[in-house]
């Protein structure tokens, strides 16, 4: 098949990969323009057109992909599909249509669960045990089309936002290849979603990442695994923002007092919360590098009774 591959973002590099090495006929890749991008703000492609480069693709990095100029340049294409995934452009009706079959979408959740922008975030963060992939037909509104397929995956005790995100890719790269197998022989149904099921997966925000110490010893491991490595979880510190990076929970304790320092030595420093007590395992000062616990002692004496936040 004739496919025009629409992302952006390192998740949709397994998936282009796979596609690559499928046999299938890839006639260009399309992604978001450069930007400035670290310290020294230099301007640099997206991850996909960084990649798509290493590889001889053609790529085109559009910035209005809806243009009257783009969208003659995709209707010569004479696609048989499109395929979009984590782009970041929404995509006009007429886009949509262009393709001789359709637009397919890899999303990461289980539709009808968690559309929207930070699937993956909000699944860790609400402590789901399982998420997955969909392929699904992309219709109006966001998310909410047709499903082809639909692959589970296990969410683990030590899984971040990371380690997820990157099990999501593969997965769908292996989805994808299935379908397009299954789209090849004409054995796909399309499944609408329960409305009544839906819920949204809203952008994360630096406020999401604030540790408030009266919440579940989970609920606070939750939020360092789902705001790694934006915007981590955090307190504050003398006043300075402390970052969480690492961190267990440690017993229970229904009288500990939330947000107070209760041990500080060696290689861990324990902090209350809710029902349990926290031992912080790896963190980051404001303006400094991060610090196992031990040396961050050996720098930032924590008495017993400190509060943070």
């Amino acid at each position: 098949m004739k496919i025009i591959f629409f992302g952006t973002s390192e998740f949709a590099i397994a998936p282009l990969r796979a596609l690559l090495r499928s046999g299938h006929d890839i006639s260009f890749v399309v992604t978001q323009p450069r930007r400035e991008r670290g310290r020294g703000l230099k301007l640099l492609p997206t991850d996909v057109e960084a990649y798509s480069q290493e590889e001889g693709v053609k790529v085109s990095a559009c910035k209005d992909v809806n243009s009257k100029e783009f969208i003659e340049r995709l209707k010569r294409s004479r696609a048989d599909i499109f395929i979009v995934v984590d782009f970041g452009q929404i995509l006009s009706d007429e886009l949509l249509n262009i393709p001789k079959l359709f637009s397919l979408n890899i999303h990461a959740s289980l539709l009808p669960k968690y559309r929207g922008a930070a699937p993956i975030q909000r699944a860790i963060l609400d402590g789901e045990k399982e998420t997955g992939i969909t392929i699904m037909k992309i219709t109006r509104p966001l998310d909410s089309g047709d499903i082809i397929a639909r692959m589970k995956v296990e969410i683990e005790s030590n899984d971040d936002s990371v380690t997820l995100r990157k099990k999501l890719s593969n997965l769908g790269a292996e989805l994808l290849i299935r379908t397009l197998k299954r789209i090849d022989k004409a054995d796909v149904t399309f499944t609408k979603q329960d409305e009544s099921k839906a819920t949204y997966a809203a952008k994360i925000k630096k406020e999401d990442g604030l540790i408030i110490w009266i919440s579940s010893g989970q609920r606070i491991i939750n939020q360092i695994h789902a705001c790694n490595p934006w915007p981590s979880a955090y307190t504050y510190f003398e006043g300075k923002l402390l970052k969480v990076l690492k961190a267990e929970v440690l017993g229970k304790d229904k009288d500990a007092k939330p947000g107070f320092v209760v041990g500080a030595e060696k290689d861990k420093i324990v902090v209350a919360c809710k029902d349990a007590y926290i031992s912080i395992i790896e963190l980051q000062l404001e303006g400094k590098k991060p610090l196992s616990a031990a040396e961050f002692l050996r720098g930032y004496p924590l008495p017993e009774g400190k509060f943070l936040g």
